[in-house]
């Protein structure tokens, strides 16, 4: 393991070599950066397209890019040349991740698929971030996060809550991609921990969102014979929404039976009968109560519902716009942001989520402007000169 810059955190002494772009992999090795590995990004000589599709100090340094690839080293190679091939190699060996998101035949064709990387060395942990798993025949299709939430239920889920077919507003498919490419690669490094034995490993972002969506949604097809659709009433039931107060909107969720006793007695509501009880019998219709809920929070403010569901302990928020995040009092008496100094000034990053008692990551800089770190890079390798980029 190599530790070139004092890094802590779990992964302190980690490698990465990271042919990752756009989001999905990115978000994977942005979090083994938080965690102290040393995330090495080996871009094309134009860079990673991520670096030009939103608003940043500089053209090639925007918000998105700037986030999810904080805190790693960048170097440029043109894996088309003899030249860049060979600094790939070298730094292969010095490696225990390596992570790209090629499509297989791409990364193949370069001479980079997991046979020629294990061969140069044998314990590397290799993890493909692909669109579609390579065992079914959409294997070769391009995937982006809009097509996978459509083809794995998404916008059909979003349409029997709100009548009409759209896609979620974040990039989810990626998102909870990259998380399950963390999670998998930590996994291979654990056994690699306990063996000594690398491995290759797939994360494909249409398996794992039809993983995802099917945690709740499978319900009652998963037997044989069905005993239901797939689909779980709770979440696609009509009336759930935000409720509509005297003043505004709230969150609240008045759903098992103590919250809903606790709800009854003290709000009274002219509705509240026997019938709806017990969680099971409310399950069985909870669009009505959804509806029933909806007209008797439009008697109060938000604030005063909110005093009323913190006394009794019901879980409930008001609604925020991710603006307002930055300025939450949770997240900042938590420290969760974190202010780091960049050649372009302060730039203030969303932190590290998790918590360790003796090794506790952190956001250890900026992102690395395009290929800021190849001389340093090969160097460490023993190469004195930066390969050529072509034109």
């Amino acid at each position: 393991m190599v530790n070139v810059d004092g890094r802590t955190g779990p992964l302190a002494g980690v490698r990465v070599v990271d042919l990752t772009a756009m989001v999905m992999g990115p978000y994977c090795t942005q979090i083994m950066a938080d965690m102290g590995a040393d995330v090495i990004k080996v871009e094309p000589p134009e860079g990673d397209n991520t670096r030009y599709i939103s608003v940043g100090p500089e053209p090639s340094m925007s918000g998105v890019f700037v986030n999810v690839n904080r805190g790693k080293r960048s170097i440029t190679l043109d894996l088309q040349s003899q030249a860049g091939k060979s600094a790939l190699r070298a730094l292969v060996e010095t490696a225990d991740v390596f992570i790209h998101s090629m499509r297989s035949k791409a990364i193949t064709q370069l001479g980079f698929g997991y046979t020629d990387v294990a061969e140069i060395n044998p314990a590397i942990v290799y993890t493909n971030c692909y669109g579609y798993g390579r065992r079914g025949p959409y294997r070769d299709r391009p995937a982006y996060d809009d097509t996978i939430q459509a083809e794995c239920g998404l916008p059909a889920v979003q349409e029997q809550l709100t009548g009409e077919a759209s896609y979620v507003g974040t990039i989810m498919a990626d998102k909870v991609a990259g998380l399950t490419a963390l999670y998998a690669t930590m996994m291979a490094l654990f056994h690699r921990e306990r063996t000594g034995e690398g491995q290759e490993v797939e994360v494909a972002m249409f398996e794992t969102m039809a993983s995802f969506m099917l945690v709740e949604h499978a319900n009652g097809a998963m037997f044989d014979p069905p005993l239901g659709p797939a689909v779980y009433p709770r979440t696609v039931a009509p009336n759930r929404r935000p409720y509509r107060t005297s003043d505004g909107y709230i969150a609240a969720l008045i759903y098992n039976d103590k919250h809903w006793a606790a709800f009854i007695d003290a709000v009274q509501p002219a509705w509240a009968t026997s019938q709806h009880a017990r969680l099971e019998q409310r399950a069985r219709d909870i669009d009505t109560i959804y509806a029933l809920l909806a007209e008797t929070l439009q008697e109060r403010t938000t604030d005063e519902w909110l005093k009323l569901f913190r006394e009794l302990d019901i879980p409930a928020a008001p609604l925020s716009t991710p603006a307002e995040l930055f300025d939450n009092p949770h997240l900042n008496a938590a420290g969760f942001f974190e202010t780091v100094d960049t050649p372009h000034g302060p730039v203030r990053f969303p932190g590290v989520p998790t918590w360790f008692s003796r090794s506790p990551g952190r956001v250890t800089g900026s992102a690395p402007q395009l290929g800021a770190d190849t001389a340093e890079v090969l160097a460490e390798l023993g190469r004195a000169e930066v390969p050529p980029a072509r034109a």
